[in-house]
């Protein structure tokens, strides 16, 4: 099984983009972010008529999550409310979170706050939403032990997950306490399914469209798999396919694939 997560930053720009990836690499489960575009209006049909199943939770212009599956999902649900049904509702009015099951194997697609600026309000909203999902995952690992958690985390967790030259000193994305709030979900029981496969630096997913970053391989590894003891066991591979990131007009992000 071929799992896949990829910020396409909107998937109605991007809809021809993926069609194409999807082509070329027929996996079993694309898990998108930033889609984007309220569920009235998701692009479901070209993605059906290539064979897939299609599950999404969006809102207009921001946000939005999705699973494009070729086997049908079951168990699903959108947002924290439907596992932590006493949380404030507050939670779910960004469209960030969406899960289902195939095989076995519960899939949580995420969409991370990106926080804006270390200090700022947005900041704070970023580590409480962490706290959150950490709560969020905590509850379901009590019913499935088999769990593939992956999106666009908007941290990059070490050093070696940063371009050199980049200046990482109190800096969105790499803050301490941004980094100390995945490392407490992934003490839940999470591995990281890359670093199985390779210590080095070097690897990036999300490359800024300014400054020629993509050429000069200025980027960042911020999308992720991270997975449970059963899965990790189970990893074959997992890697960035940055081809996507060398076409016109593409998503900054580029697909990350984990396979079992």
């Amino acid at each position: 099984m071929k799992i896949a997560t990829w910020n396409v930053n909107s998937i109605r720009t991007r809809l021809e983009q993926v069609i194409f990836w999807l082509r070329e690499n027929p996996i079993d489960v694309l898990c998108l972010q930033e889609t984007k575009v309220v569920d009235a209006d998701f692009p479901r049909s070209p993605l059906e008529e290539l064979g897939y199943h299609t599950y999404f939770s969006g809102q207009k212009a921001y946000n939005g999550v999705a699973m494009i599956s070729r086997q049908p999902l079951s168990n699903i649900t959108a947002g924290f409310t439907p596992i932590l049904p006493n949380i404030d509702p507050v939670w779910d009015v960004q469209k960030r979170v969406i899960t289902g099951v195939i095989d076995g194997i519960r899939i949580v697609n995420v969409y991370v706050p990106n926080g804006s600026a270390v200090g700022s309000e947005k900041y704070e909203l970023k580590l409480r939403w962490l706290t959150v999902l950490r709560e969020y995952l905590h509850t379901l690992l009590l019913s499935q032990p088999a769990l593939c958690m992956c999106g666009d985390f908007n941290i990059a967790l070490a050093a070696e997950d940063i371009h050199e030259k980049a200046s990482t000193d109190n800096h969105i994305m790499a803050s301490e306490p941004e980094r100390q709030s995945l490392r407490d979900i992934l003490d839940l029981g999470f591995a990281d399914a890359f670093r199985k496969f390779t210590t080095q630096g070097g690897h990036y997913s999300w490359w800024d469209y300014r400054a020629a970053a993509f050429r000069r391989n200025m980027g960042w590894r911020i999308d992720h798999h991270y997975l449970t003891p059963i899965l990790y066991e189970r990893a074959k591979s997992c890697i960035i396919d940055p081809t996507p990131r060398k076409l016109p007009q593409p998503s900054d992000h580029t697909p990350v694939i984990v396979e079992f």
